[in-house]
């Protein structure tokens, strides 16, 4: 292969086909790819023209229900790739197990996949690259030795059985293919980091680092008699015979792909006290935890560049990142992204054939955060959010777009390190620390420092690595407009975030031009000053400028009709800030709640029920509570996409107060009896509300369930609500 004079940027969609027990978790269906054919256009329109894509065995085997439907889908699909010149590199098995009548640690799983192969040859004989296993030795792992998939081993006997029935089931493959398609070429994956240790445990990380290469080796003729692992092979039961047929077999790939995380590289320590106790694990002579890598303070990570260059010295064959990925916020992925293809372009540079780094998950990913061993729904957007129909393109996508076409990222975020750079990575031996970052000449500038969401965007902005100003009205009097330009002259954002703002629905009804200064004119001023700057600009409204006639949840174009002097206030600012400034963004909320401060309804329901008193709350009145931590993401994520107009980011599950404080007593183990619900005619509100004014969508869901809100908040409480 000839070396590109610009680095190729190849795409892929997480299409893990996994089971678990009986349960078979499927990507695809999880992210709604079958029902939307232009995804692939979308992709294509990133400036990808090579693309990881399945034809999964399991879905598509004969005895599978539904393969006629999978194999008209997949048909569609690799048809209209086709048309767009995208090349896919298809493939087979992705971290799955097989159809149930094979298992992965016999050879009726090799012989199935190699007579699959031969039937996807067929019937696309246009195709030219295949990984038949995706990451044996990962998926072997995973499945034979640590039990998290199916068939739930959890030995190295199985291991190494399930390990050598996957690569014999690449070279039996790729023999059926090639019989079809002779120049068809090997993309073989791999998931490769590295292993690092106290000294103590030197001799298992040079076992583990060795083992990291078992896959390419055995492919690759590599794994004989003289190769470190040999010897462990044979002594927990593979077959010399098994290992010798892999040197009469060699398949050596057209392409080592090397998919590289986080977590990819571990630390083995023997002092377990420093380490928490699910990491505790062994080796039958030692005891010892296994960690992340990037977590301790005494780990010097290899990264990208350096395993590329590990690769190229064993093997010299052309060498791809195959999985460039995180699942974090939205300027995390995109420093993630960006130090790989830096690592990747150094890499070349020197003399590495290096032939293209794969931006993997391009439509997110479900449930990895519990390796997809259990359905809860939990997503990671990558270059498209599938949590809207259409997809919604994110920054990453823009990124992407760039790197196609040969230009470099000048997005803000990229101007700060990653957290796997920062101090505060570090968990072990010390506690992770936070650094200011407000110091960076381009920050993002918060206003209302002392209110909730100020120090909520103050807190995440740090966790989060963005350079940030908070100011408070002495430093910024957002109503005044020489004020607001004075400030951005100043600090000179990027962008700014107002959480200033009167609060107090009830006085409102008195204080009505107080209200509106803080409100209406101060939003109204800073979209002014920040259009004439090219700042971009993020303000928030409520749920109650609607009068909650509808009976249903509203949505982003539904039409303000307030009932009170605040409701009124935010609708009007609504309207001026648009006004002004065509690409504001503007966040309707409700209900805030969360872990860090004391001025929110749960902390209310808990300090009254823990004081051994009723709680009183109102049973008629509907709204859909916001997380301050899930909104402050959410509206940072948006903020850095670009994104304008109204968003409505709230819980999806409309609830009257009455039973939100219920439920709020029942997360923190408290009497819900001692909750009681009145009309709302009992509580002397001095504003109208509406009775039904919960938020929904029609521009993708960003917030979690109220459920999984209310156990992270009792979870990470900065002790008010602990139990």
């Amino acid at each position: 292969m000839s070396i590109d004079r610009k680095l190729p940027l190849w795409g892929g969609l997480e299409c893990t086909f996994n089971r678990v027990n009986d349960v078979y978790f499927d990507q695809f269906e999880f992210g709604g790819h079958y029902r939307r054919l232009d995804d692939l256009d979308r992709i294509a329109a990133l400036g990808i023209r090579t693309l990881r894509y399945p034809v999964i065995w399991e879905r598509h085997d004969s005895t599978a229900p539904n393969a006629d439907e999978a194999w008209r889908l997949t048909d569609e699909r690799l048809a209209r790739l086709r048309s767009l010149g995208v090349r896919p590199i298809l493939g087979l098995v992705h971290h799955g197990s097989g159809p149930p009548s094979v298992r992965m640690t016999e050879q009726n799983f090799s012989d199935g996949l190699e007579k699959f192969a031969r039937i996807v040859a067929e019937r696309y004989p246009w195709v030219d690259a295949y990984t038949p296993v995706n990451e044996p030795l990962t998926t072997a792992r995973f499945a034979a030795l640590y039990g998290h998939w199916h068939p739930h081993l959890k030995n190295d006997r199985s291991f190494v059985q399930a390990f050598l029935q996957e690569c014999r089931a690449v070279v039996l493959a790729m023999r059926a293919i090639r019989k079809v398609r002779p120049d068809a070429e090997l993309i073989q994956t791999e998931d490769l980091g590295q292993t690092h240790s106290t000294q103590k445990l030197e001799y298992q990380k040079n076992f583990e680092n060795e083992r990291r290469w078992a896959t390419f080796d055995l492919l690759c003729g590599r794994l004989d008699s003289s190769h470190p692992i040999w010897e462990f092979l044979l002594s927990v039961g593979a077959d010399e015979s098994d290992l010798k047929w892999f040197l009469n077999h060699r398949c050596p790939p057209d392409v080592l792909g090397i998919n590289y995380y986080v977590t990819s590289e571990r630390w083995l320590d023997h002092r377990l006290s420093r380490y928490p106790l699910q990491s505790h694990g062994g080796n039958g002579n030692d005891r010892y935890a296994d960690v992340e890598a990037v977590r301790v303070s005494e780990a010097e990570l290899a990264g990208p560049e350096t395993l590329l260059h590990q690769a190229w010295r064993r093997f010299s064959q052309p060498l791809a990142i195959t999985e460039a990925h995180l699942g974090c916020t939205r300027d995390e992925q995109l420093r993630w992204m960006n130090d790989v293809w830096d690592g990747a372009e150094r890499a070349r540079d020197s003399g590495v054939d290096v032939q293209a780094v794969t931006a993997w998950s391009l439509l997110g990913s479900f449930d990895w955060d519990s390796l997809v061993t259990r359905r809860q729904g939990h997503y990671e957007p990558g270059a498209f959010d599938v949590r809207r129909d259409p997809p919604r393109a994110t920054a990453t996508a823009k990124f992407l777009t760039d790197l196609s076409q040969g230009r470099r990222s000048s997005h803000p975020v990229l101007d700060e390190p990653g957290w796997w750079r920062r101090p505060e990575r570090i968990m072990f031996p010390q506690p992770g620390r936070r650094v200011d970052f407000r110091a960076s000449s381009k920050p993002i500038l918060v206003t209302g420092a002392t209110g909730t969401l100020g120090r909520a965007f103050s807190r995440l902005c740090e966790i989060r690595g963005l350079s940030y100003r908070a100011t408070r009205r002495s430093e910024l009097d957002i109503a005044d407009a020489l004020s607001v330009k004075d400030a951005l002259k100043k600090w000179r954002p990027w962008a700014v975030v107002n959480a200033a703002g009167y609060v107090r629905v009830d006085d409102a009804e008195y204080d009505v031009d107080r209200c509106r200064r803080e409100n209406t004119t101060g939003p109204a001023v800073l979209a002014e000053v920040c259009a004439d700057h090219d700042v971009a600009f993020v303000t928030f409204s409520s749920d109650l400028v609607f009068d909650g006639l509808a009976g249903r949840p509203y949505l982003e174009d539904d039409v303000a009709s307030p009932l009170s002097a605040y409701g009124r206030s935010k609708a009007e600012a609504e309207k001026a800030v648009f006004e002004r400034f065509s690409k504001a963004l503007v966040i309707r909320t409700s209900a805030f709640f969360g872990p860090w401060d004391e001025h929110n309804f749960v902390y209310q329901v808990v300090r009254t029920l823990r004081g051994g008193k009723v709680f009183v709350a109102p049973q008629d009145v509907v709204v859909t509570p916001s997380y301050v931590p899930d909104l402050c993401n959410a509206t940072l994520d948006l903020l850095i996409d670009g994104e304008h107009g109204v968003w409505h980011v709230a819980n999806p599950d409309p609830v009257t107060w009455y039973d939100f404080a219920r439920e709020a007593a029942q997360h923190a183990g408290l009497d819900c009896a001692a909750v009681e619900g009145r009309p709302a005619s009992a509580f002397e509100w001095c504003a109208a509300r509406p009775r039904y004014s919960a938020l929904g969508t029609g521009r993708g869901l960003l917030h979690a369930r109220l459920s999984n809100s209310l156990e992270r908040c009792f979870r990470e409480s900065t002790g008010w609500v602990g139990v």
